[in-house]
């Protein structure tokens, strides 16, 4: 394909790049998809699609599938990290779909990708065809793919991830360690004997710590996040972590905590890094989309859901301002996402630092803060990106 030349050129076929194209689609404009990776095997155990993320895939018509796949949680509850006592519960299921519009699912990553790939097809997918390097230019932009050949597209969606090739060349803006890793698993239910309600999403907080977990199916998708490393050494996302310490960071927590922890063999440590709000998401021909432009902390689950926001928004924004028209619509985009997401950022990141409090005045001040979650964050699960691109 070298020397090709195309309309829309999507680079990455995640969550984001996938529900773009479909949205782009719908609107009866096609793309081309390139992906880095060869086959698309989704990295990581799971993913909560909130109602602003699944009322967007229903909308595809991909709700059906999904619904089929995934698992709705019961209540979103939060515990003591050492007693396990419930400090807040909070009602999911079908109060939380007939309140916002949508469904809490729990599915896992793997899932999503195969019901995203399914629903796009094997046309216009070019796999193995990661970015290398974009050029500017009158009239198009140039990408230069690590298979060696080129590619000149009118407009390119830089939907790459947290270490995106596409975001150098717009802004230039890296992420940073924030501090804090991860390590994630899905345990069998039958081997949590001593979980209590296990249907729930749940949190268990305490110092320097915390444990997300929701049901997935027969299984239970866990995060368990810990203060530190204080430094992150490795050029990846990701690094073997010693034998042991994971259960040694949570060791004094209650017992279903450590049974989950050593249910499954330890995973890798995940670096939790995030992207300082970026100034500019589209440079010429270029623009940015998911954590591309706004990586955050998952203490809210809203990643892959304000990705997904993303790509509604961008789409109909494309499609709305006609062939010629993509600085207008990129510059639409930006207006329409660019605050909202700063503030999820923000919320997300503020979380981490509530969640790892020690027992004393500041955690009884914050579990008291807990009863009033719902409403404090309803903007996010209520936020409706087709009312929001209309203006």
């Amino acid at each position: 394909m070298a020397g090709t030349d195309v309309g829309v050129a999507v680079i990455g076929a995640g969550i984001g790049g996938l529900t773009f194209a479909l949205a782009l689609r719908e609107r009866g404009i096609t793309a081309e998809v390139f992906e880095h990776a060869p086959a698309l095997t989704e990295v990581g155990a799971a993913v909560a699609l909130a109602a602003n993320g699944s009322r967007i895939l229903t909308r595809l018509g991909l709700g059906e599938q999904l619904a089929v796949a995934a698992t709705v949680p019961d209540r979103l509850a939060f515990r003591h990290w050492s007693d396990g006592r419930l400090l807040v519960a909070l009602p999911v299921g079908q109060s939380y779909a007939n309140r916002f519009g949508g469904q809490f699912w729990g599915l896992h990553r793997a899932r999503l990708q195969e019901v995203l790939r399914d629903a796009w097809g094997p046309a216009g997918l070019h796999l193995g065809r990661g970015l290398r390097a974009i050029t500017g230019g009158p009239g198009a932009a140039t990408l230069e793919l690590e298979d060696g050949t080129a590619v000149r597209a009118e407009v390119v969606v830089g939907a790459d991830g947290l270490a995106s090739t596409a975001r150098r060349w717009v802004s230039g803006d890296e992420p940073y360690y924030t501090g804090t890793s991860g390590f994630r698993g899905l345990a069998p239910i039958e081997a949590l004997r001593g979980l209590p309600t296990p249907g729930d999403i749940q949190f268990w907080v305490g110092p320097g710590a915390h444990l997300l977990h929701y049901p997935v199916g027969d299984r239970v998708n866990f995060l368990a996040v810990l203060d530190g490393p204080p430094t992150w050494d490795s050029t990846h996302g990701t690094a073997e972590a010693a034998p042991g310490e994971l259960v040694a960071g949570f060791a004094g927590w209650h017992p279903a905590v450590l049974e989950m922890l050593r249910s499954v063999p330890q995973s890798v440590r995940w670096a939790l890094h995030r992207l300082a709000p970026v100034r500019r998401w589209f440079r010429d021909r270029v623009v940015l989309l998911g954590d591309a432009a706004h990586a955050m902390l998952p203490h809210h689950g809203q990643g892959a859901n304000q990705t997904i926001e993303d790509a509604a928004v961008l789409a109909r924004c494309l499609a709305e301002a006609g062939p010629a028209g993509h600085r207008d619509a990129f510059v639409r985009y930006q207006r329409l996402r660019r605050a909202h997401t700063r503030q999820v950022q923000r919320v997300s990141s503020l979380a981490s630092g509530l969640l790892h409090l020690p027992d004393g005045p500041a955690a009884r001040a914050r579990d008291a803060e807990l009863a009033h979650f719902a409403e404090r964050f309803s903007w996010i699960h209520g936020h409706a990106v087709d009312g929001s691109a209309a203006s």
